[in-house]
């Protein structure tokens, strides 16, 4: 009978972590592919029986006992199927871990889910409470997650025993490779539900809809996504639920445009007002404020009123309120009120004034991009 122990280089009383170590040291040296020599493949037919034996708990008890695991088969094949499994080998040469062996848990973590939430420009300003109704899957309240109908449970799989998985042995040139793979009967679960729950047909979950309070931060913009843990769809058997994205639509306001964390708005002014300067009440997100226009302003000037704007979303403080001014010239008058014009423009000897073509970047149009720029 081989010494195991010495085919694998260890101790006889060596852990089985040492043993796999072991024949993962060795597989690298004496695998045919990487060792051309004649009595490779030799040596790596016991390399891999030392190993199916010493690996496992009973076949190593029975050899540390004296008994050859071997034996019974005859020279018709091995009792313990004389292969190895072809996972072994590969985690071998790649340092990879073994696969977790076993039944699989009924229990997945459930998907993430992403709605849209359309809010008032002002609750971007500000932020606001929402209140969010959403269809998502929740825990079954009758089978608690389980899938079984109460009071039955479930049953081993008798097609696997409850390992989860089945194996099958194929011949090769290095001898019985042993290939497991999910059992079909009961996908890999080691029981099957015998009396799937009414309320869930036997998945541990059922779509409900709910009511959800958010917290919207101060400075959100359209596109951004506010993310809320263990919110979203709960998982297969009552799984960990996902996450909730929910992604931000910030309506159009009737007159105000943000930039940035900027905010531009246009103020029509009369022409009296613009040429002799004048103080204005105007509408904004704080509730009125008075803004000063000094004289002489121009159509497509700008005026800033400070910190006004959207709260910066990371940091402290707010963007600014831009004011466009678009100056309204008259278009119908009293004759009292033409001659008043007709003495102001003959006063300032603009009764047949000459017309200049000024730059197109110091005209108004010019003077929107400049206000853009940087903005």
């Amino acid at each position: 009978m081989n010494d195991y122990y010495q085919d694998l280089g260890v101790s006889r009383d060596a852990t089985p972590e040492e043993i796999k170590r072991g024949y993962r040291k060795l597989a690298r040296q004496l695998h045919p592919d990487v060792n051309p020599g004649a009595d490779a493949e030799e040596k790596f037919k016991r390399l891999s029986q030392a190993y199916d034996v010493l690996s496992d708990a009973d076949k190593k008890q029975a050899y540390d006992m004296g008994a050859d695991p071997y034996a019974a088969a005859g020279a018709g094949g091995a009792a313990y199927g004389q292969g190895f499994s072809f996972s072994d080998v590969m985690d071998a040469f790649f340092g990879g871990q073994p696969a977790q062996r076993g039944p699989r848990s009924r229990q997945q973590r459930g998907q993430d889910a992403l709605i849209r939430l359309d809010i008032d420009l002002s609750e971007a300003v500000f932020g606001a409470d929402e209140e969010l109704t959403i269809d998502t899957a929740l825990a079954c309240g009758t089978c608690h997650g389980d899938g079984a109908q109460p009071g039955t449970g479930t049953t081993t799989c008798s097609i696997c025993n409850g390992r989860g998985e089945v194996q099958s042995v194929q011949r090769s040139f290095l001898g019985q490779v042993v290939t497991s793979r999910p059992c079909a009967a009961c996908q890999g679960f080691g029981a099957n539900i015998t009396n799937p729950c009414f309320e869930c047909s036997g998945q541990g979950r059922v779509r409900t809809r709910r009511t959800l309070k958010i917290r919207v931060p101060a400075g959100v913009d359209t596109g951004t996504r506010i993310q809320l843990a263990s919110e979203g769809e709960v998982g297969p058997g009552a799984g960990p639920a996902g996450d909730l994205y929910v992604e931000i639509a910030v309506r159009p306001h009737e007159t105000y445009v943000r930039r940035g964390d900027d905010l531009h708005v246009t103020l029509e002014v009369p022409m009296t007002a613009a040429a002799l300067g004048t103080q204005i009440k105007l509408s904004t997100f704080d509730g009125m404020k008075d803004l000063f226009i000094d004289g002489g302003a121009q159509a497509g000037d700008t005026t800033m009123m400070r910190s006004l704007g959207v709260t910066h979303l990371r940091g402290s403080g707010r963007g600014d309120l831009i004011v466009h001014l678009n100056v309204q010239t008259p278009t119908k008058l009293t004759d009292e009120q033409e001659e008043l014009l007709r003495q102001l423009a003959t006063m300032r000897g603009e009764e047949r004034p000459e017309g200049r073509l000024a730059p197109l970047e110091k005209g108004f149009i010019g003077k929107i991009k400049d206000a853009f720029k940087g903005r």
